[in-house]
């Protein structure tokens, strides 16, 4: 007899269990009040739906999220350059104690090879310049340095910011300032 009341037991556990799942592959998935704007029916029963998220801090961190500027680097190449790019670089140039650089945006021969290009074309005391080219009107397009001393004309092109997937305007100026540094044109070097 004990035998037939386990199978009589596992019988129905077997199928009670296959009934739950049977219900729950039919049944539509429930979503949270986080997860469904709607919610706030059964959030708020006396209230009608809106149609609003019920959270305030997820809907003001929306908010805030709308009215976040733009990053710099997403400005178009034309506005880019002149108007963020330039002065950043000389206010960096001049933090290292260097003299007011005389710097340009143009398109041209790209110094060596000749190539079409945009240039940021600087000049330094003593004679000394410098090129940074864009092979197309964009900041992560491949970019070329090259660098002259006592006005002679630049000999080698050498590749710049090459391993960088983003581009930003801070990494822009500092690669840049670094290499001049290094040159030894900025500062009491």
């Amino acid at each position: 007899m004990t035998e037939a009341v386990t199978k009589t037991v596992t019988e129905a556990l077997t199928d009670s269990a296959t009934q739950a799942t049977a219900e729950a592959a039919t049944r539509k998935p429930t979503k949270s009040p986080t997860e469904n704007p709607t919610a706030n029916a059964t959030a708020n029963p006396g209230e009608p739906p809106t149609g609003k998220p019920t959270n305030k801090a997820a809907a003001q961190s929306a908010a805030k999220a709308a009215a976040k500027p733009p990053a710099p680097e997403e400005a178009p190449f034309s506005d880019f350059i002149p108007k963020l790019y330039l002065p950043a670089l000389a206010q960096e140039i001049r933090s290292y104690g260097g003299a007011e650089p005389t710097l340009r945006f143009e398109q041209g021969p790209m110094p060596v090879v000749g190539s079409p290009c945009w240039m940021v074309i600087g000049a330094l005391p003593g004679d000394r310049r410098f090129w940074l080219c864009f092979t197309a009107a964009d900041i992560n397009a491949a970019k070329t340095v090259a660098l002259a001393e006592c006005g002679a004309e630049p000999t080698l092109l050498e590749s710049f910011l090459i391993d960088e997937k983003k581009m930003s305007l801070a990494l822009l100026v500092s690669r840049l300032v670094q290499r001049l540094n290094g040159q030894k044109w900025l500062g009491p070097n």
